[in-house]
């Protein structure tokens, strides 16, 4: 199977309060650090311009300069869009965001630039054909000198939307039927950019930053805060827990689980990282932000008609999937209870369209069916396979994984009747974003 597909540019951030990513460190961090002649986000800016590109790179711009990721030093941004300076020559970008169009795939994931009056549409870093435009050329009904712009999916927003900033009014364009909303939300600072990260909507101003609802612009809990303690690595700023990158030939994980809406989940220690698409990139959280009750980390995960199933030594929570997991009423029960089984769970996977859960303990798997009650073992099966970490099994196969290495099999079946051990394939920074 190939995990989590194709190329990507991976940003790990750790630990998310009130959906805004806490203080991490990034392997960019350790490029050196912040020239002294480049201006330092850290002794507080407030940004121009924030936007995801296609592969989930998040870019923070002020003046000339571009910082790619959560850490490391600033570039000149005309070295990645080299146009906005040799067309426009003004040296900075009012807005910015990534459109979110995906029933028009010429049009989804490209990343629109504003300057003054004009528009520019970059993909995959390239200026497109017929750009720069007037900005009423392209978006009409979108006044020019914007403050700020960010992408709003459907439902999240009423329709698919960009929603763009300019003092208080909210300018909504409806990106189908072309046409603009005009809203005013004075109870909120004057954005100088914006960014949606993970479903939530942030208005930066300042060093400062605001969370704020998409629809009603609504900002619940306590604002402003500093963006330095939550969207970049600064000396001295952070809340909760730090998360280093590991090193490709030294991860490990202890689960991993693929739920029903697609997201993937990546557990270690007491932290879980969550994959949406590679248009996100991979995110690294707290397990307690999603599951509170689940304090000491996991030792197995596996998802299963719109649940999650976290085990941890002998009991098992199970988690309803709504927009936020809640846990069912009267667990965690105990393995027994629920599973029919009993002693430590190594690993544990659902294969797509299946009612069995395969549990690995040790050097042996046990078939559970799960729509039985109650739910017993149904069969047992040898492996040649010891001590295994985690598995996951999705439309190309299983992959069990075993610290920095995982061993792949074409089937449930093909893993039982195996007589003779896979040759192990060494984990990627494609697959997990650990460092090589």
């Amino acid at each position: 199977m190939k995990l989590l597909t194709k190329t990507l540019f991976l940003c790990l951030v750790i630990c998310l309060t009130n959906g805004a990513p806490a203080h991490h460190e990034h392997a960019a961090v350790e490029d050196g650090g912040t020239d002294a002649a480049l201006p330092d986000r850290c002794a507080g800016i407030e940004f121009d311009a924030i936007t995801p590109d296609e592969k989930g790179t998040t870019f923070f711009f002020k003046d000339g300069y571009v910082w790619k990721g959560f850490g490391g030093a600033a570039h000149l941004s005309n070295e990645s869009f080299k146009e906005l300076d040799d067309i426009h020559n003004i040296g900075h970008v009012d807005a910015a965001f990534r459109m979110h169009n995906t029933e028009h795939p010429d049009e989804h994931d490209h990343v629109f630039f504003f300057l003054d009056d004009k528009v520019f549409s970059y993909f995959g870093h390239n200026l497109e054909d017929g750009y720069p435009k007037e900005i009423q050329e392209a978006f009409p009904g979108v006044p020019t000198h914007l403050d700020a712009a960010v992408e709003c999916p459907k439902g999240e927003c009423t329709a698919d939307s960009v929603l763009f900033f300019k003092g208080h009014d909210v300018h909504v364009y409806d990106i189908a039927t072309k046409t603009v909303k005009i809203k005013t939300w004075s109870h909120l600072p004057v954005c100088t950019s914006a960014l949606r990260w993970l479903e939530h909507y942030y208005c930066f101003h300042g060093h400062n930053f605001t969370k704020f609802n998409s629809v009603s612009g609504e900002v619940n809990g306590t604002y402003p805060k500093d963006a330095r303690s939550y969207f970049m690595s600064c000396p001295g700023f952070g809340h909760g827990g730090r998360y280093t990158v590991p090193k490709c030939s030294e991860t490990k994980i202890d689960a991993i689980t693929t739920d029903d809406a697609g997201k993937t989940y990546f557990f270690a220690g007491h932290i879980y990282m969550r994959l949406d698409t590679h248009r996100d990139g991979l995110h690294a959280f707290p397990i307690t932000r999603s599951w509170k009750e689940v304090t000491t980390g996991v030792d197995a995960v596996f998802s299963y008609d719109d649940k999650i199933y976290l085990i941890k030594d002998d009991q098992v929570y199970i988690y309803k999937a709504a927009g936020q997991y809640t846990l069912i009423e009267g667990y965690p029960k105990t393995l027994k209870e629920e599973l029919g089984i009993e002693g430590h769970v190594d690993a544990a996977f659902v294969c797509p369209s299946e009612h069995t859960v395969h549990i690995i303990q040790g050097q042996k798997m046990h078939d559970v069916d799960l729509t039985a009650t109650p739910r017993v073992v149904t069969q047992d099966h040898s492996l040649t396979l010891d001590g295994v970490d985690a598995g996951q099994c999705g439309p190309e196969g299983i992959n069990l994984f075993k610290g920095p290495q995982f061993y792949h099999y074409e089937s449930a079946k093909a893993l039982a009747e195996s007589t003779v051990t896979p040759a192990p394939q060494p984990i990627t920074a494609a697959m997990m974003g650990c460092r090589d």
